[in-house]
Parts: structure tokens; sequence; C-alpha cells
């Protein structure tokens, strides 16, 4: 067992290691889905994917909230 702290950015997305799979992600003060799907997916362009997937809670893609829970589907 390792005394190293838990790495935050892996604490923020939870799913199962296949990347076939949808995972959750919560979201921090000051990210974007473009930052966020440059973090996920390594490309900021594939923020469409993340909105498209949580419509239903992000009625404006400039104005998502810290502490939301949004689904990231697999990468397209």
């Amino acid at each position: 067992m390792s005394d190293a702290p838990e790495d935050p950015e892996v604490s923020r997305v939870s799913g199962g290691a296949s990347s076939s799979a949808a995972q959750e992600y919560t979201v921090l003060l000051g990210e974007s889905l473009s930052k966020i799907a440059e973090h996920l997916y390594g490309d900021a362009s594939l923020w469409p994917f993340i909105h498209k997937a949580n419509a239903d809670l992000i009625k404006n893609p400039d104005l998502i909230q810290p502490g939301w829970v949004l689904t990231i589907p697999p990468r397209p």
C-alpha cells in the first residue's frame, strides 16, 4: 500500500477501465467543455460530444457549473 496522496485528476473521473464505457466527470471551477475534452480526449475540439451526452443538464455549453457531474462518452 502506498503512502502517496491520491491524484486529484484521477479522483474526479469515475467509470470502468474500458475506453468504450461512459465515465462520469465532476466539473471544477474555471473549467469549460473544451478544457475537459482536451484533458480527457486530448482534443479540445471534441467538446460537442460531451455537450450532446449532457444536453439535459447543459442548456448553454458556455455556462457549466462547478460540481456538475457530467457523463463522458467514449472518445469518438
